[in-house]
């Protein structure tokens, strides 16, 4: 079995094609209008772990990975948390040939923008992320980051200041959709998610099931402050592979992309 719902009008003849992917995981049209949708992809194993061996590249596998691609080729701007960066080694998103015509006609950037949020600012500013972006990227942080950090920052990546003496997600989503980045994705890790999460502000969430159990103390995908409240969510469209499940949920007051 390779997909239990098919979200797209008619037969798919490849569900894995990259042209069957953009369609099944494409952006609400309110993006088009001006209004942020903003999209978690976050990969986890049976019993909720979030990492094996301290890392989330041991859940995956060749169709998240292929996922994982298409969701940053569809996105504007791809927001992370500082621990996330360092922990998994991030470098730039590159530019994907086979989206080049249709990112150019949604007047995209050839790649989508990395935002790292981060308080502290411990920031590896020599690393590719910051000296060979094919997008400049962006550090948000708030008023009270260390202001020596901040001038480094400023002059490496864009810098974006939401909150005095936290980062204000909101604010900062905000500003990032001013700036016409409305096709929003959030890749966690889990403390950032959490925090977004709690704030209300994740739209949908795409998470892939690794067949795998492994318990110790790996945090779940949201990890941080309570939710004031548990949020329902609506399946739209399931994927399978090798064992593999690719779900996609999204909030029960939210549109419906992938339907249009």
């Amino acid at each position: 079995m390779q997909q239990l719902i098919n979200p797209l009008p008619g037969p798919v003849d490849d569900p894995w094609s990259l042209e069957s992917l953009a369609g099944v995981y494409a952006y609400p049209e309110r993006v088009r209008r001006g209004r942020a949708w903003l999209r978690a992809n976050m990969v986890s194993g049976l019993d909720g772990a979030a990492r094996l061996d301290g890392l989330s590249e041991g859940l995956s596998g060749a169709a998240d990975k292929r996922i994982f691609g298409v969701l940053r080729a569809l996105a504007d701007v791809v927001l992370v948390g500082a621990q996330t960066v360092r922990a998994e080694g991030y470098r730039p998103a590159r530019a994907r040939a086979e989206f080049a015509a249709a990112r150019e006609a949604a007047g995209q950037s050839p790649a989508p923008v990395i935002a790292i949020v981060s308080r502290g600012l411990d920031l590896d500013l020599s690393a590719p992320l910051f000296t060979a972006p094919l997008v400049r990227t962006v550090v948000v942080t708030c008023e009270d980051s260390p202001a020596e950090a901040r001038r480094a920052v400023a002059a490496t990546a864009d810098l974006v200041v939401a909150g005095k003496d936290a980062v204000d997600l909101p604010a900062a989503l905000a500003e990032l959709a001013s700036r016409g980045w409305t096709r929003q994705l959030t890749e966690g890790g889990p403390r950032l998610l959490g925090q977004l999460a709690a704030a209300g502000l994740v739209d949908e969430l795409c998470l892939s099931l690794a067949p795998l159990l492994s318990g110790g103390g790996s945090p779940r995908i949201l990890e941080g402050p309570a939710m004031p409240a548990a949020q329902p969510m609506r399946l739209v469209s399931l994927l399978e592979q090798q064992g593999f499940l690719f779900t996609r949920y999204v909030r029960p007051d939210g549109e419906d992309p992938g339907f249009r």
